[in-house]
């Protein structure tokens, strides 16, 4: 079956986390700061350090589920940081209102990110567009039009033919209206992974739904992400190609799981013009 839909994650997925998130990390580490009352700086390299030395030992953890690896980028691993110290500090206990205090210092933090894309991330982009089998669409938890202005600096050859869909809440573990939700298992295991991997993620099926409201079908679908769980877990369950934009952060369980749902671990973005020919 071709592919008729193309959906993309951006964060880490087609931008260099390492170099774009050093303004997010010092913004996030002095609003915790300023929350706290105190400096945190020692404190956060040490549970930085903790986490990292464990990574499969730490999620991030959103409304009461774990629904990410805590190390998969500089983002989740500081809301990770952030939660140790907020409970070390006995602060925002109320989870909601954590959620809610957390969220918004993400989106505060997030706006001063900086644009370092890629370097194959232009021709990748461009390469998809042009096939003209597919809408290509990138879908991502990060505002729209922040998402958006940074695509419109990379000089895409037809911008205008990619779309954008932000705050699509892949986290959130929650109920759907789509008829799709009903197919879904509540969770899937890894042999490599203590903790289950949950499947319903109710906003990011509502966001997949309405793209294929045309007619299109999950089977004619490539969903590329660089976090499993955020990004390709639903979609696979659902039947989607799906394919793994690997780094550094990868963890092995991430690869079992692409393996096991036949698709393909990538390092290169320019792989899935191949990929999106079918």
């Amino acid at each position: 079956m071709s592919i008729r839909c193309v959906v993309l994650d951006f964060d880490g997925t087609f931008t260099d986390l390492a170099v774009e998130s050093l303004p997010y990390t010092s913004a996030f580490r002095a609003a915790l700061r300023d929350l706290v009352g105190r400096d945190v700086r020692a404190e956060w390299e040490a549970v930085t350090a903790r986490i990292e030395s464990s990574p499969a030992d730490y999620g991030w953890t959103f409304d009461g589920y774990v629904v990410a690896p805590a190390t998969a980028d500089p983002y989740l691993l500081g809301n990770a940081v952030m939660q140790e110290i907020l409970d070390g500090a006995a602060l925002l206990r109320d989870p909601a209102v954590r959620t809610a205090v957390t969220q918004a210092l993400y989106g505060y933090a997030y706006e001063k990110t900086l644009t370092c894309f890629r370097p194959e991330a232009r021709e990748a982009l461009d390469g998809l567009v042009a096939l003209g089998s597919a809408a290509v669409t990138v879908v991502t938890n990060s505002k729209t039009d922040v998402v958006a202005a940074k695509l419109d600096r990379l000089g895409l050859a037809s911008r205008g033919s990619l779309g954008v869909v932000g705050d699509a809440k892949k986290y959130v573990v929650t109920r759907s209206s789509s008829p799709r939700y009903s197919t879904l298992a509540e969770f899937e295991r890894s042999p490599d992974l203590v903790r289950p991997i949950y499947l319903r993620r109710g906003r990011y099926l509502d966001v997949l739904d309405a793209l294929w409201r045309s007619g299109i079908a999950p089977e004619e679908t490539l969903v590329a992400g660089d976090i499993y769980e955020l990004d390709l877990a639903l979609p696979a369950a659902l039947g989607c190609h799906v394919a793994l934009v690997e780094s550094a952060r990868t963890q092995r369980y991430e690869r079992e799981r692409i393996e096991h749902h036949g698709g393909h671990v990538i390092r290169d973005l320019r792989d899935l013009v191949a990929l999106a020919k079918g």
